[in-house]
């Protein structure tokens, strides 16, 4: 949790504490969203103490918390969609699942065309945090007695050309317009008594930022009705004494 051993692995406790931390500094002022959003992007982005090194070392909670978060932030995560098309080959650009499952998700690079084939199993493709090879990117599925699961940021372009017989693709997610620069994913291919679903999700970071923005507006509700009521109680130690003054 120190320095000296800037290569040791953090766990995922050494994450929370760190998160717990700047949620405090976070109520009591000493950080704005800004900074508190890009401390805890890095902090669960961390695997390692050296990545945890100097992020809360200037809060005064820093000295009794286990590591301590780096100020760095990832490039991938400035929060802009051109940074996250990034041009080149995908880092992956197949998957195949025989009577079992497969994943890409996290940071991963999404190629122009991905084709994934799954017969009596299952699968999952997780764009929320992978970058694109281009701004417009297909993945081709093919189902048989399987499914697959596709799950996209919001602000993503999603346009579903899948065919289905005695199955079928989801088109829920469809005619949702695209934020600018965001890439827009087509989703082709054909199931056969199989399906492929399509969800938008937020990440995790998305979720917690959400989390204690509510957390933030409630606090800031109490400080407000605090303040009325003790602007209220010297209203009427202000007509009290007025009062003594006219009697006296």
């Amino acid at each position: 949790m120190t320095d000296d051993a800037p290569e040791l692995r953090a766990s995922d406790a050494d994450r929370e504490r760190v998160a717990e931390v700047l949620r405090d500094a976070l109520a009591e002022g000493r950080l704005d969203m800004a900074e508190f959003e890009e401390r805890l992007d890095a902090a669960y982005k961390a695997r390692t103490y050296g990545e945890l090194a100097p992020l809360t070392r200037d809060l005064p909670a820093a000295q009794t918390a286990a590591p301590v978060v780096s100020l760095h932030k990832a490039p991938e995560k400035s929060g802009s969609w051109g940074s996250r098309v990034i041009g080149g080959e995908g880092s992956s650009s197949w998957a195949v699942a025989i009577m079992s499952g497969f994943q890409r998700k996290g940071s991963w690079t999404v190629p122009r065309r991905f084709n994934c084939f799954s017969f009596w199993g299952g699968g999952e493709i997780d764009l929320r945090e992978a970058n694109f090879a281009d701004r417009e990117v297909e993945i081709n599925c093919v189902a048989i007695m399987g499914g697959m699961q596709i799950i996209v940021p919001p602000g993503v372009e999603v346009i579903v050309r899948g065919i289905g017989i005695m199955g079928g693709f989801d088109h829920r997610e469809e005619g949702v317009p695209g934020e600018p620069g965001a890439p827009r994913v087509i989703v082709t291919g054909f199931a056969f008594w199989g399906g492929v679903g399509v969800e938008r999700k937020l990440t995790r970071t998305e979720r917690l930022r959400l989390k204690e923005e509510r957390r933030q507006e409630k606090l800031d509700r109490r400080s407000e009705r605090r303040e009325l009521q003790a602007a209220r109680r010297e209203e009427r130690w202000e007509q009290r004494d007025r009062r003594r003054h006219r009697h006296h």
